[in-house]
């Protein structure tokens, strides 16, 4: 999956050649290159950057400075590239794209872990990612102390509003997701979605799920609930979760946290690739 998005993001920025390196830069010129952190933040993406300078260029030398999960400050070099000058001039913009994104998330990331730290309660993304490299900001969740949801559509039953109204209700919904997985011979966890207390109830007495989505409860109603619910089933908080109320809802007791935010609305981490000349 990796090497399928390098590809085709190669395809998408160089299509048939980087024409500005090409006219000036001459076939066999070597060159050295640096990567700068202009801004405090967590690092992420090194390793993706050394697979993609590969991927274009087996012969690109990389002298890591500093790994994926470091803490950054302005100034800092996370590693040195060296080789073709053609080849790191076309895989520069790339790479920083990457890297600046993936060390965003990361760092937004951590900066919730922190807050939520001596408490159970693990943070969980969700699969509002970009479209097109989702195992790369999955992967920068992961880097920034995090963890991961499910994947995708394919690897959990995940039943949301949207889904048991469709079905007719919470039982029908749990029955229909339980005759599903039978049917086809699939193991796969049920988390199902609930919105009320009445809902709750209704999934308490039907059973057959592995894990309840507490939807926009606030954290004094999730304090009451969970009690209520017996161990074998997780327990997730999700909707109308922020940095400055997380911490009341990591303190209920909360198995999971789920929050959107880690990828949909980040901010990227200011980086550069510089020239070196030593």
């Amino acid at each position: 999956m990796i090497n399928k998005i390098i590809d085709n993001a190669l395809l998408e920025d160089i299509g048939e050649g980087d024409h500005s390196t090409l006219s000036c830069v001459p076939e066999n010129a070597q060159g050295k290159a640096h990567l700068l952190i202009k801004e405090d933040g967590i690092l992420a993406g090194v390793e993706l950057a050394t697979l993609i300078f590969k991927r274009f260029d087996p012969t690109l030398q990389i002298e890591k400075v500093l790994n994926d999960g470091a803490s950054v400050k302005k100034g800092d070099i996370a590693f040195y590239v060296t080789g073709s000058s053609r080849s790191i001039l076309s895989t520069e913009r790339l790479v920083l794209n990457f890297m600046q994104r993936m060390s965003g998330i990361a760092t937004q990331t951590n900066k919730i872990v922190s807050i939520i730290e001596g408490c159970s309660t693990k943070l969980l993304d969700t699969r509002k990612t970009t479209p097109g490299i989702r195992y790369m900001e999955k992967w920068a969740v992961r880097i920034g102390g995090g963890h991961n949801h499910r994947f995708a559509l394919y690897d959990m039953i995940m039943l949301k509003d949207n889904h048991v109204d469709y079905a007719g209700g919470i039982i029908p919904a749990i029955q229909r997701a339980n005759e599903y997985l039978k049917e086809h011979n699939k193991d796969l966890k049920i988390e199902i979605e609930v919105r009320n207390e009445a809902e709750l109830d209704e999934v308490l007495t039907i059973g057959g799920v592995d894990r309840i989505m507490l939807d926009n409860f606030t954290p004094e109603r999730i304090s009451k609930v969970l009690p209520l619910i017996p161990s074998q089933y997780e327990t997730e908080a999700s909707g109308g979760i922020t940095m400055d109320n997380i911490r009341a809802y990591a303190e209920t007791g909360i198995q999971f946290i789920s929050v959107g935010a880690l990828t949909h609305s980040v901010k990227s981490l200011d980086m550069s690739l510089k020239a070196t000349f030593d």
